[in-house]
């Protein structure tokens, strides 16, 4: 495990956004464990920042801007070209209305519309149904959706067999990187006795629904 993966979760356990128990998902699903990355928002901003930052790195991917989906995308956007801005890499950077504003600037996007390539960013991916709503937004506008970011990868099947982030990479060419993920957070409870007691419900979910 790189140490930028293991700030992240010492960050997320810290700030009670990672939790283990019983939790029953948007999709419908059962699951031992629940991610909530508004909890970070307590503090080390800018410490969670970098570790995105790292992630990004390693895709040795080119982008155009920024776009952050509501609500996490909004601040993790911009903590995130906060600190590009600070190495002297400015990107625009833009989120969406969960509602569609009549009146003065209108829309649904805050910013400048996303243009060129795109890289979204955002806290989970579990079925990928938020995730599909940001690509389509972004290939309605015309710009192009070229890399997706997220904190956690759950590594869930989506609608088939698949991972979510397999059929994202299928159905729209687009990267999909995360810090951390489900594998990741089962070899974390592997080696810290203080998490051991949930390793065999953390497999079991991988066994029904990883893929």
């Amino acid at each position: 495990m790189k140490e930028y993966q293991k700030t992240f979760l010492n960050l997320a356990l810290d700030a009670k956004a990672l939790e283990f128990g019983t939790f029953t998902l948007k999709s419908g699903r059962t699951s031992p464990y629940f991610f909530n990355a508004a909890k970070m928002l307590t503090g080390n901003l800018s410490e969670l920042a970098n570790c995105y930052l790292e992630a990004i790195k390693e895709t040795e991917i080119d982008f155009d801007c920024i776009y952050g989906p509501a609500y996490k995308g909004i601040f993790l956007g911009s903590v995130v070209s906060m600190l590009l801005s600070q190495n002297g890499q400015n990107y625009p950077l833009s989120f969406n209305r969960k509602e569609i504003k009549d009146h003065g600037e209108g829309g649904n996007i805050i910013g400048a519309n996303p243009s060129g390539d795109v890289m979204i960013i955002d806290d989970v991916l579990s079925a990928g149904t938020a995730a599909r709503e940001s690509i389509e937004l972004i290939n309605n506008i015309g710009a192009n959706p070229k890399l997706f970011i997220v904190g956690l990868n759950r590594q869930e099947k989506g609608s088939g067999e698949v991972s979510a982030s397999d059929e994202l990479q299928n159905d729209f060419g687009i990267i999909v990187k995360s810090i951390v993920d489900l594998n990741t957070l089962i070899s974390f409870s592997e080696s810290n006795p203080d998490y051991e007691e949930f390793l065999e419900e953390l497999k079991s979910y991988r066994e029904k629904w990883g893929a």
